[in-house]
């Protein structure tokens, strides 16, 4: 993969060699909080050390007083509650959240979970049967409901009032609920518009906490918001930064015991846990169970007191998500193929892909290592119940869900975000949607679009990286969208023992520069070893480690590019 480099600029020197300072950290790490637009005392401190102060009053969401009003009349008269989730992170966190806070206050609630398969996303009318069947007379959906205008009317007629905790983008006509809490809806002035869903599910127990005068209820359900924040790639600046810092505190001091066994089977200890360790540890097993089973069993695990159920449902999980990882790698494999195809026919500018055998279950990380593989927009479908279904991955500065708004004279349904989606069609209208699909991305992509950013944010010498450097670094984590791990440079760099590709194409030397010495390795970088060898001094562009092995810690670099020094 070929990057262009991308040097973010900050306002001048005298703002960096003031921060450095004031906050007692390097120069270099100084300049990177000055490029990220931190460049005040203030905001640059609250950065480095966030506070409780910076969530919002719940109230400020639209909505807000209604959904808590509706809920304290179903408490006090004994009313069912029905919370209707998603088959993700996101909304099953949410639905735990959601059911294990509502049951500590008193209330009478049961859960839905759809079939990513059988039911799909959103409010089903099998929900709401449901619902009605066991008596419900409250319905609260969280990750869903605010483009439900059918379902929520059906809801309606039946007697059952809807309260919608939701954050994807509403369409021209809300639904007819009790109250809809989304900070995307139009006219709501909550001032932090990228909550997750399960951040919005959090805010409504706040504002539950703060009328009963118990501000400090919520607080210890934020190991949830952290998880589904993570998982779902809200961008983790402002709020968000806040929910995933304390909400990451609660998983490594008082982990629950639906979260103890989950760590166990994904060989994570409770202490340091990172938002790497959700990506790559908790998120993958915990979708595993919609992917390839009942969702079901995620939200139970997650509200399990008792260890050892808990444990047995984790156990589960983690058979299914090496199942999940075997129709992975055959999935992306023929995709892989199929793409290949496409692009020798004509040079394209995303990518459509059909196969009525894919695993549903499957096809949004496929989709996602396609847009990693290609840098191009990506639409991943399979066929179920005679209709193509499928998910929609872009690539940075691309709105995809703009994108299939502009063809959806081809589509049954779509919903999501400017960087994720899913949709529905015929069959018979899926070149239909390429080609128009194609059309638009060519009309709104310029070529620099095309070859991926590698956003750099200072320059580094390597003498500079000890270990107090580390520690400071440290201290802008939870790394995450749009607060990435800072990008370094650093020029006339050699190699001082040779280079080897090791494992499945990585680089690895020890990195020289004015008589210091570093390891480093490059994943997938293989293919340059040739800029590295012959005693030739080259670029690397790379972020900070720590490698732990046999129990000692060692600082390393991660080279994400190299170049020949010029």
């Amino acid at each position: 993969m070929k990057y262009r480099w991308i040097f973010r600029e900050f306002s001048d020197e005298s703002t960096v060699q003031h921060l450095a300072s004031f906050l007692h950290i390097p120069r270099g790490l100084a300049q990177v909080l000055a490029a990220r637009g931190l460049d005040s005392d203030k905001s640059a401190d609250r950065f480095l050390v966030p506070t409780l102060a910076e969530l919002h009053d719940p109230f400020l969401m639209d909505g807000m007083e209604l959904a808590v009003e509706r809920i304290e009349r179903a408490i006090s008269k004994g009313e069912l509650m029905w919370i209707h989730g998603d088959y993700d992170v996101d909304g099953t966190s949410s639905t735990a959240l959601t059911l294990q806070f509502l049951r500590e206050i008193g209330a009478r609630v049961e859960y839905f979970i759809p079939d990513r398969q059988g039911d799909g996303y959103g409010l089903s009318h099998t929900s709401i049967n449901q619902a009605r069947n066991a008596g419900a007379t409250l319905i609260i959906t969280v990750d869903c409901g605010v483009t439900s205008v059918e379902s929520i009317h059906l809801a309606k007629e039946y007697g059952i009032d809807t309260i919608v905790c939701d954050h994807h983008e509403p369409s021209e006509t809300l639904p007819e609920a009790v109250a809809i809490l989304d900070p995307l809806k139009p006219g709501c002035t909550y001032p932090f518009k990228y909550l997750a869903a399960c951040g919005v599910c959090f805010k409504l127990a706040q504002a539950l906490s703060i009328r009963r005068h118990q501000p400090d209820l919520a607080l210890k359900y934020l190991d949830f918001v952290a998880l589904a924040s993570t998982a779902d790639i809200v961008p983790l600046i402002g709020e968000n930064r806040a929910l995933v810092y304390f909400g990451l505190q609660v998983l490594n001091e008082t982990p629950r015991a639906g979260f103890r066994g989950l760590l166990e089977c994904a060989d994570m200890q409770p202490g340091n846990l990172t938002t790497s360790s959700i990506v790559y540890g908790l998120a993958p097993r915990i979708n595993a169970a919609g992917r390839v089973g009942d969702a079901r069993r995620a939200v139970e695990m997650m509200t399990q007191t008792d260890e050892g159920a808990a444990f047995a449902i984790a156990q589960q999980l983690e058979q299914d998500n090496r199942k999940r990882r075997t129709f992975d790698e055959y999935t992306f494999a023929e995709a892989k193929q199929e793409a290949d195809r496409l692009l020798k026919e004509k040079k394209r500018h995303s990518l459509v892909l059909h196969k009525p055998t894919w695993h549903a279950g499957v096809i949004g990380i496929v989709a996602s290592r396609l847009v990693e593989k290609y840098h191009l927009p990506t639409v991943m479908l399979t066929t179920i119940d005679s209709h193509a279904k499928g998910s929609a991955r872009s690539i940075k500065g691309f709105d995809i869900h703009s994108a299939l708004k502009s063809c959806d004279r081809y589509l049954m349904e779509f919903g999501g975000h400017k960087h994720a989606a899913g949709l529905t069609l015929e069959e018979e209208n899926i070149a239909d949607l390429r080609e128009a699909f194609d059309d638009y991305a060519k009309l709104h992509m310029s070529e620099e679009m095309l070859i991926p950013e590698l956003l750099i944010d200072a320059e580094m010498r390597l003498n500079e990286l000890s270990p107090g450097f580390f520690d400071v670094i440290k201290k802008f984590a939870p790394f995450g969208h749009k607060n990435p791990k800072p990008i370094f440079y650093s020029k006339s760099v050699v190699s001082a023992n040779g280079v080897q590709v090791v494992g499945n194409n990585h680089l690895k030397f020890r990195a020289l520069q004015s008589n210091f010495i570093i390891d480093a390795i490059g994943f997938n970088l293989g293919d340059k070893i040739s800029l590295c060898t012959g005693g030739k001094p080259f670029t690397i562009a790379y972020t900070l480690e720590e490698n732990t092995y046999n129990g000692t810690t060692t600082p390393q670099i991660s080279i994400k590019d190299v170049r020949a020094d010029v």
